[in-house]
C-alpha cells in the first residue's frame, strides 16, 4: 500500500454579507495581515485572506447576498463553525475580553468564573460565534 500525505488545514473561509468590515475585524482582533493584494479595497470584494505572520493557518472571508446569524445558544439556527482563541493567563484573558468588545463584539456568553473551564463566547459582526479561553 502507497503512503501518501495526510490532508492539512490551510484556510477557515467565514461567509460574510461585508467581506471588507468582517476582515477588519479578524485582522484586528488576530493580528493578521491581508494577503499580498488585498490590502486595498476593491468594489465588489468577494474573497479576501487573511494571514498569520509567520506563516500557518490563512482565515478567509466569501461574500455572500444574505447570510442568517447564529441564534446559539438560543434554538434556530445552530452555530454550524466557530472559532476557539486562547490566551496564556487571567489577566490576558479580562484584558482581550475588553479589547474583543471594543472591537464590535457582542458577547453571547459569559462562562469566565467557572473553575473547570472559564470562557466567553461571542459573535462577531456578522453573527458568527466565536470563543476565548485561558489556555
Amino acid at each position: 500500500m502507497t503512503q501518501h500525505a495526510r490532508a492539512s488545514l490551510r484556510q477557515v473561509v467565514l461567509d460574510t454579507t461585508d467581506t471588507r468590515a468582517l476582515a477588519k475585524f479578524y485582522r484586528e482582533l488576530l493580528g493578521y495581515e491581508y494577503r499580498d493584494g488585498d490590502e486595498t479595497p476593491d468594489e465588489g470584494d468577494g474573497w479576501l485572506t487573511l494571514v498569520p505572520p509567520g506563516g500557518g493557518v490563512q482565515v478567509c472571508f466569501q461574500q455572500v447576498p444574505t447570510l442568517p446569524e447564529s441564534t446559539w445558544p438560543e434554538d434556530g439556527v445552530p452555530q454550524q463553525l466557530h472559532l476557539d482563541l486562547t490566551v496564556p493567563d487571567q489577566d490576558s484573558f479580562e484584558a482581550e475580553h475588553q479589547r474583543i468588545l471594543g472591537l464590535g463584539a457582542r458577547l453571547l456568553l459569559d462562562e469566565s468564573d467557572d473553575p473547570e473551564e472559564a470562557l466567553y463566547v461571542y459573535a462577531d459582526p456578522a453573527g458568527h460565534p466565536f470563543c476565548l479561553f485561558v489556555g
